[in-house]
């Protein structure tokens, strides 16, 4: 048998087991419909693939798989798809999720449908991906997809597979029963497990108060030619957690924020494993599973292989529930199972039992009392925490010092409850804990990426900003070269003309610059006048030093309007020199201008049909001699 570690900690609760295990398990009455919740694993949801109103047969792809960690849906029987949508799940919120809801027709119909022939003759990421496929996800724990756990890369190296049979909760026999009855289809599921991963030993963990299921496995692996050890362990509570039997089987503990697999060791649930036979050698997709329906409000407490899907009244109808004892409805276990609202929640693949427990069975909590500090949850936490620590830390909001005592670790067993003598919901604090974390995770990776979206577009602007003003430099600079080249080209050909000897200097000055230039002169002269009288009539200092700055305003201004004047009686010559009074051309020109718009105005306001064609026509003449003055003036005017 090998040895056997141990654990620290533990409880042994009242079993209550025989109850459900006096009769055969019992193939569950096909309910009318059949509710399967798109989430009923660790990961993502499935993603549905048949609309309303289509008819699907049994073992039929309903929802597919998203992402790595998710596992796909298969319709339980045949029958008409009547709506997808919310519906009360088995979760401990008691909040709906989408459901497909499935009208079963009584046909049971199934799909074609055939197993894999000779396994061992595929490449493993091809079984795998069948067993994907075929939506086999852990059925004694908290669902996480089997194909994840058999495809495990390069970077693990499994030694050892363990089994768990231990099944250690109060009430559930589920297990028990299915080791009893179908353990040449547990072996067939092992082989094909040891296949994908190649441990060197085999392990199967069950509790010594199994007796029957120990003697069926004993029967079926005689000959077998795998290294298969049952190692029997002693009844305590939570002797089924994972890292529990780990430790218990090999003395190895898993660190902390590591999985098995980190230490080379693999477990697989004896359901799991019966899924997976029936996945390759028949076909059959996880479409129903053993739930244990028990407790003291039922007349016939046993085990039922239901359809995922079928609701609980549908079982406690079928288990002779008594109406009058029901107290409390618990899915799962005592210890870890949650309280329930009503009995149209559906089977998943996770649910193993239902209790319908009396009020004698499982009265109301006595109110909480303060913490006495008496340390017995300390001394039966499994996963050697300090749960009083980690309670006020959860009850006082401080988060992050319950992280640092390795919340997460805790595998919420309910031991630490079950002892407190102050009946304490210890568990509840440490699930509310967690969700707060995992809360303010989610909203610090949802800020982390806005910042990341905000940097990253302020970055790009700045980027085009800059890209944009090099652009408008090496446009400025280009404008600027050609400006400079036309100046140049233009005072070439000016000197080469014939007569022009003057050098580039003599060009005649911008009359519109100096003309500017005089009325900035004269502005300030001004100014610089007021500016004395001011301060001479109020008997101001710094007069004699406004009068110097007089006199070389006055001197400056008159420079300006010499310039000016010279410059315009140079024009003017030019413009005599051709014949041309170039003063009346001004005025002829803006006279032009003003008759061009003075028709327009009168244009827009004229309602007359005849008028209005009339004054168009001189109109058109107006323009013609405006542009000709508008033309001889830019001719005659000196560059």
């Amino acid at each position: 048998m090998g040895k056997v570690f141990a654990f620290h900690g533990g409880v042994h609760p009242p079993e209550n087991k025989k109850q459900s295990t006096r009769t055969p398990i019992a193939h569950a009455p096909l309910p009318k419909m059949l509710y399967i919740p798109l989430q009923q694993h660790i990961g993502i949801a499935a993603n549905p693939v048949v609309n309303v109103g289509d008819r699907v047969l049994k073992g039929q792809l309903i929802a597919e798989p998203v992402g790595r960690i998710s596992a796909s849906l298969h319709a339980p029987t045949s029958g008409i798809v009547r709506s997808i949508g919310p519906h009360p799940v088995p979760h401990a919120s008691g909040l709906e999720s989408d459901c497909i809801t499935l009208e079963t027709d009584g046909q049971d119909e199934w799909i074609e449908h055939q197993g894999l022939q000779d396994y061992t003759r595929l490449e493993p990421s091809v079984l795998i991906e069948h067993i994907r496929q075929c939506g086999i996800a852990g059925m004694g724990g908290a669902g996480f997809p089997t194909d994840v756990k058999l495809h495990l890369g390069d970077d693990h190296i499994v030694n050892t597979l363990i089994i768990n049979a231990a099944e250690c909760e109060p009430y559930i026999t589920a297990d028990d029963m299915l080791m009893r009855e179908r353990a040449a289809d547990i072996l067939s599921g092992i082989r094909i497990i040891s296949h994908l991963l190649r441990p060197s030993h085999i392990m199967i963990g069950i509790e010594d108060n199994k007796p029957q299921a120990i003697h069926a496995l004993e029967a079926v692996l005689k000959g077998c030619e795998l290294n298969i050890d049952i190692r029997v362990v002693p009844t305590k509570y939570p002797s089924g957690g994972e890292r529990q039997l780990i430790q218990l089987l090999t003395g190895l503990e898993v660190p902390s924020g590591r999985i098995p697999a980190d230490i080379g060791i693999v477990c697989q649930n004896v359901g799991t494993t019966t899924a997976i036979h029936r996945a390759v050698h028949f076909g059959e997709p996880l479409i129903s599973r053993i739930v244990t329906v028990t407790g003291d409000a039922v007349a016939k407490p046993q085990n039922f292989e239901a359809l995922i899907g079928t609701p609980f009244a549908d079982l406690l109808d079928a288990a002779s529930l008594y109406e009058g004892r029901l107290f409390r409805l618990v899915m799962g276990g005592p210890m870890m199972g949650v309280t329930v609202a009503h009995d149209q929640i559906p089977v998943i693949k996770t649910t193993n039992c239902i209790i319908a427990a009396s009020d004698e069975e499982m009265p109301q909590a006595p109110p909480e009392q303060p913490c006495i500090r008496c340390n017995m949850c300390e001394q039966v936490c499994p996963v050697t925490l300090l749960p009083q620590q980690l309670y006020w830390f959860s009850k006082g909001r401080e988060f992050d010092k319950a992280r640092n005592h390795n919340l997460f670790d805790c595998i919420e067993c309910g031991a630490c409850a079950y002892v407190c003598p102050s009946s304490i919901p210890l568990v509840q604090y440490y699930r509310f804990a967690k969700s707060e974390i995992r809360t303010e995770e989610a909203e610090q990776r949802k800020a982390d990426h806005a910042r990341q979206r905000f940097e990253a577009r302020q970055a790009r602007l700045e980027r085009e900003q800059a890209e944009k003003e090099a652009r408008r430099k090496a446009r400025a600079e280009e404008a600027a070269r050609a400006q400079q080249s036309r100046k140049s080209t233009e005072a070439d050909k000016a000197q080469a003309e014939p007569g022009n000897t003057a050098p580039a200097a003599s060009v005649a000055p911008d009359l519109k610059q100096l003309k500017t230039a005089a009325a900035v002169a004269r502005t300030k002269l001004k100014k610089a006048r007021d500016a004395l009288k001011n301060a001479e009539d109020k008997g101001l200092d710094g007069i004699d030093a406004l009068r110097v700055t007089l006199t070389d305003l006055e001197q400056k201004s008159e420079e300006a309007e010499q310039a000016f004047k010279a410059a315009e009686q140079a024009e003017a010559a030019a413009a005599a020199e051709k014949g041309v009074d170039l003063k009346q051309l001004k005025i002829d020109a803006a006279m032009a201008r003003a008759a061009v718009t003075k028709l327009e105005r009168a244009l827009t306001k004229t309602e007359d049909e005849q008028a209005r064609r009339e004054m168009e026509t001189e109109l058109v003449e107006a323009r013609k001699k405006s542009d000709a003055l508008n033309q001889s003036l830019s001719e005659h005017s000196p560059a």
